[in-house]
C-alpha cells in the first residue's frame, strides 16, 4: 500500500476527484491548505488582475493505494493537474523504501 500525497491547484481538485473517481482508492481525504515552493511569491493572475501572495491557496489530496495501482494513479493525478504553469503542484509517494517526489509541472 502507498499514500500519495497531490498538492493542486483549488480550481483543478473537482476535476483531479472526478478523474480518480473510478479508481480503486483504499481512502482519500481532501483539505485546503496554503504554501508555496520554488515560486515563492510569484504574481498569480486573477481575473484579468495580477497579485503577489505569500503563501498560495492549493488543495491537498491524499490518497491510499494498493502497490500495484499507484503508478497508474499518479499518471493520472499528472495528466490532470499539469497546466503547464508555474506552481502547479506536487505529487509525493510514501509507502516505498524513500519517499518520492514528483513535479506536476
Amino acid at each position: 500500500m502507498k499514500q500519495i500525497v497531490a498538492i493542486v491547484k483549488p480550481f483543478l481538485a473537482e476535476k483531479v476527484l472526478e478523474a480518480l473517481r473510478l479508481s480503486p482508492l483504499e481512502a482519500c481525504t481532501v483539505r485546503e491548505v496554503k504554501g508555496y515552493g520554488r515560486q515563492k511569491s510569484y504574481l498569480d493572475q486573477y481575473g484579468d488582475s495580477e497579485y503577489s501572495l505569500a503563501f498560495l491557496p492549493k488543495v491537498e489530496i491524499t490518497l491510499w493505494v494498493d502497490d500495484a495501482r499507484s503508478e497508474e494513479t499518479i499518471r493520472r493525478l499528472v495528466e490532470v493537474a499539469r497546466t503547464g504553469r508555474i506552481g502547479d503542484g506536487k505529487i509525493f509517494v510514501l509507502g516505498t523504501s524513500a519517499p518520492q517526489q514528483i513535479d506536476v509541472g
